[in-house]
């Protein structure tokens, strides 16, 4: 069986695999504006000065104060624009009108972001508290869960309501 027929065949799967993989564009996106963004604020404007805001915590030196916050902001915006356009015309071809499936999917990014955010440290804890683990490996099982989250969630909603098939 060739490639194009089991594609044909498998139309859904292939969608989940065209998901995944591209899915890395946004991820390459944000570590480009991670580290650039870093270089910018964080080392030659020196924006380093401890920020807290809501659920987000940039006050340890770790963290780069406020040059981390504003790092991360611009990465994950332009990341999830670039995902966005990326799932939008080439995994799921979709013909949905920008107006409808933009702001869908302005809740799904923001869902997961604070998802992103929340999550890590009660499964780091739930991991080492539970099973005894170290902090590397609880962060390995944190980042896991919220990447298998974040499939499982996105999939679906981005297929059938956010850029359905019209």
């Amino acid at each position: 069986m060739s490639l194009r027929a089991w594609i044909k065949r498998h139309e859904g799967a292939w969608e989940f695999i065209k998901f995944n993989v591209l899915s890395n564009v946004s991820t390459i996106t944000r570590f480009v504006l991670t580290w650039a963004g870093t270089a910018l604020f964080v080392d030659a404007l020196q924006m380093s000065e401890p920020f807290s805001f809501l659920i987000f915590d940039y006050s340890s030196p770790s963290s780069h104060g406020l040059g981390g916050f504003v790092t991360f902001l611009i990465a994950e915006v332009v990341a999830q624009i670039v995902n966005f356009f990326v799932q939008m015309t080439w995994v799921f071809r979709s013909q949905a009108p920008f107006r409808r499936a933009a702001w869908k999917y302005a809740v799904l990014a923001a869902l997961i972001v604070v998802a992103n955010l929340v999550l890590p440290g009660h499964i780091m804890s739930f991991c080492q508290t539970t099973f005894g683990w170290g902090a590397s490996l609880s962060s390995t099982a944190a980042f896991a869960v919220n990447t298998l989250l974040a499939v499982v969630i996105s999939f679906p909603l981005l297929k059938f309501w956010i850029t359905p098939k019209t």
